[in-house]
């Protein structure tokens, strides 16, 4: 199980002491920086564990996801993070660790589309232009302080100023332009907003 505390308090301490509880039989690595999720699921993935679990929020899924990619690893998600789209994508018990727990201690599996996009991959969405600078700009202090809202408020700075244009060409010769592109593996974006029904 890689875990990412989001930060170094009593409560993140706590939080890890509880997910080391779930079972005797799961080894613990704790993140202390960005990427190293990346790098604990890739040195993982070679070994023969039943499932790498990612204890987080999205940016600790899109980490393991991209070091799990190419691997036959079963992946599996404690939702602890400011934001948990992917799994509440998958309808995974949310605020509840041991429910969650029960779901990959069971075994339950399906298999997914992992898409990539510049030379990386992802779950449940890739952003270009708008999207992509909120996520930048949102500090983790700032998320650790305000969970969700944080992006709201970066949102509302970010869209203050005049957005970059972006010319798109499909493969068929159409063009287009605008100033963000959202990209859609699953159905729920920023939250419990559907927006691509479909996916």
């Amino acid at each position: 199980m890689i875990v990412n505390p989001a930060a170094r308090s009593e409560r993140a301490r706590a939080l890890v002491g509880r997910i080391r509880g779930l079972s005797r039989d799961v080894e613990v690595r704790v993140t202390t920086k960005p990427g190293e999720a990346k790098a604990l699921a890739a040195s993982a993935a070679g070994k023969s564990y039943r499932a790498i679990v990612a204890a987080g929020g999205d940016g600790t899924v899109n980490e393991v996801v991209n070091g799990l990619a190419g691997s036959q690893a079963n992946f599996g998600i404690l939702p602890i993070g400011t934001m948990n789209v992917f799994a509440a994508e998958l309808g995974l018990p949310q605020g509840n660790l041991e429910k969650a727990w029960q779901v990959i201690a069971e075994g339950h599996t399906r298999p997914i589309d992992l898409p990539s996009a510049n030379g990386g991959y992802f779950v449940q969405l890739a952003g270009i232009g708008l999207d992509a600078e909120v996520v930048s700009r949102t500090s983790p202090d700032s998320k650790n302080a305000l969970g969700p809202l944080s992006y709201l408020i970066t949102l509302a700075q970010v869209a203050a100023r005049k957005p970059p244009k972006i010319f798109l060409e499909s493969a068929d010769g159409v063009q287009r332009d605008g100033s963000f592109v959202l990209v859609g593996n699953g159905r729920y974006y920023g939250g419990p907003f559907v927006l691509f029904k479909d996916a």
